[in-house]
């Protein structure tokens, strides 16, 4: 995995750039979202819902990079395919940010924080998080070529299937409670996840035909 030139295309962005252009758009849409709410409690609950929102979206972008060139070969996904480590670093970042809200809102108001979650949340997100930050760390070539190809494959494809897991979890049962604000995520995630597994299936029945042949 290399990282693409600098020297690529100005627009649409590559890279470093684009970490950089999405994780700023976190940023804005975090302090409009703050500016917008009654109190500080309101607001920070408002960015962790954010957040949670956008690092779904960058994640299914890393998690379905190389399926969508497998599977609908273009200018766009081979664009999504060449950025995937870039979408996979602005994704972290995001839930790095919803990461500090949540402890914002513990120390906000912690009898609320104490009403929201459960020690299987904790858990469950302290394990999302190692494998975030596992992955992160692996995404540069020094720390890849050090652990070696092995490692890294089960770090990254472990993690993500892990991460996709956790996340049908965490909006499928709040999409029980409100489908029509949760639904449309699950449908996303599942969608992402199905589309993996399309991919994976059919690069199977290629490579088995191909040694039958």
């Amino acid at each position: 995995m290399r990282a693409l030139p600098e020297s690529a295309s100005a627009w649409p962005p590559n890279g470093w750039r684009l970490t950089a252009w999405l994780g700023a758009g976190v940023l804005a849409a975090c302090a409009g979202a703050v500016s917008l709410a009654d109190d500080p409690v309101d607001g920070t609950r408002m960015v962790i819902r954010l957040t949670a929102r956008s690092s779904l979206m960058l994640f299914v972008l890393a998690f379905t990079a190389s399926s969508l060139a497998q599977l609908w070969l273009s200018a766009m996904t081979r664009w999504i395919r060449a950025n995937r480590r870039y979408f996979g670093l602005a994704f972290a970042f995001s839930h790095g940010v919803h990461a500090a809200a949540i402890i914002a809102l513990s120390q906000l108001d912690p009898v609320l924080f104490d009403e929201l979650t459960a020690p299987a949340a904790f858990i469950a997100g302290g394990t999302g998080y190692l494998a975030i930050i596992l992955m992160a760390a692996t995404s540069f070539d020094r720390t890849a070529a050090a652990i070696g190809l092995k490692a890294w494959r089960i770090i990254h494809t472990g993690g993500a299937w892990f991460l996709a897991v956790f996340f049908v979890v965490n909006f499928g049962r709040r999409a029980v409670l409100r489908p029509e604000l949760y639904w449309p995520y699950m449908a996303l995630i599942l969608a992402a996840i199905a589309l993996r597994l399309v991919a994976h299936f059919r690069n199977r029945n290629r490579d088995a035909a191909t040694q039958g042949a």
